[in-house]
């Protein structure tokens, strides 16, 4: 396994410790020539495996997200990655994330369903370790495909995500989209299909993804008339995705004990620091990106203000930032490298006046995220 393998030393990972992480009297006592010689672990794991209540289920305050892991199109997913996202996985798992957000309809053309298939395979091969095999929480989402129709349907497709993944029940079973805006008479489908599910025993529990306040109200009270909790909502949710419904959506969570999962919550990459006007990335977003970046400059320096000075990375900053507010961020992961990024926001938060500089950056922008177009009122 990767962790047992590592061998980078205590002054290595500056970017992913707050200098609260650590005491004077620890670094005191300790002589510099045999700290150079340590051979740690990159992160502290005691710091990450503190567990938040999702409904019945305890999972770690950040998750993986997995939409990458087979989309060619948007991600440039080749199968020659594979073992690069095995490690992913394992690093992950070794540093306490047990949450892992994927989707039937992840992967593009013949890869479809391949995230799932991956992560399949990943946790069949943790080399025994049934402790940890039993820990992982796979939350899957179940696409409102037109021909979806009656509830059956989807604990057709529920199953069917479970032989992919290779798991006899699913951690969290979502709904991707509400179908309330272009067919209604599907939503009620939707629903049932996700009763059925629970009710089978096929999912621990039940979510639901860019439902907007509205609908998000009307499941809820549907759910409970049938004696069932719904345990998450997912919605884009980050320094550029902080709008009236995003804060009305985590107000209605709040009061209602479902748990707020932020995707996106890097904004596809333009909360990195890693793209510029003249750097951007290959393929679909960089359209994007060109509409975008050129008016975040306040929000980008704010957080490489704070970066600096906690001795993290803007990404770290950026994902920190949801976990203060209350949410689980699931952002996005394709390499070891940005895997250890991700880790080094957990462990530590930023102060109420950091949050507030960001916030009052981030209403500075004058452009900011294009909602999901699937997003419910």
């Amino acid at each position: 396994m990767l962790m047992a393998s590592s061998t980078l030393t205590l002054l290595t990972p500056s970017a992913y410790f707050s200098p609260s992480s650590f005491t004077p009297q620890s670094e005191a006592s300790v002589p510099s020539s045999l700290l150079k010689s340590l051979k740690l672990p990159p992160f502290w794991p005691w710091q990450n495996r503190k567990k938040v209540k999702m409904g019945p289920l305890s999972v770690s305050p950040m998750g993986f997200g997995t939409w990458a892991w087979g989309n060619q199109l948007l991600w440039g997913y080749q199968e020659s990655m594979d073992s690069d996202l095995q490690r992913v996985f394992n690093l992950a798992v070794e540093n306490g994330v047990n949450l892992f957000d994927t989707a039937d309809s992840y992967g593009t053309g013949r890869l479809n369903g391949q995230s799932e298939k991956l992560l399949g395979k990943f946790i069949k091969d943790l080399q025994g370790k049934e402790q940890g095999q039993d820990e992982i929480v796979i939350a899957t989402k179940f696409a409102a495909y037109p021909w979806r129709l009656t509830p059956g349907q989807f604990v057709d497709a529920c199953k069917a995500s479970m032989e992919r993944l290779q798991i006899e029940q699913i951690g969290i079973g979502q709904l991707h989209w509400s179908t309330a805006n272009y067919a209604p008479l599907q939503e009620l489908a939707l629903w049932d299909g996700l009763v059925a599910m629970y009710e089978k025993g096929l999912v621990r529990a039940v979510g639901v993804s860019n439902y907007g306040p509205k609908q998000l109200v009307k499941i809820h009270e549907y759910l409970t008339a049938r004696g069932i909790p719904l345990s998450c909502a997912q919605v884009q949710f980050s320094l550029l995705s902080m709008g009236e419904d995003q804060f009305e959506i985590k107000k209605i969570c709040d009061s209602l004990g479902i748990r707020l999962i932020a995707y996106s919550p890097l904004g596809l990459g333009m909360l990195t620091g890693k793209y510029t006007r003249s750097k951007l990335p290959r393929g679909p977003r960089s359209f994007l990106f060109r509409q975008i970046l050129p008016g975040l400059k306040p929000l980008l320096s704010s957080l490489e203000d704070i970066a600096q000075r906690r001795q993290k990375t803007i990404p770290q900053v950026a994902i920190n930032w949801c976990i203060c507010k209350g949410a689980i961020p699931i952002p996005g992961v394709k390499t070891v490298e940005q895997a250890e990024e991700n880790l080094g926001a957990l462990g530590w938060r930023l102060s109420g006046s950091e949050l507030l500089q960001l916030e009052n950056a981030a209403e500075e922008s004058p452009k900011k995220m294009i909602q999901n177009i699937f997003q419910t009122k």
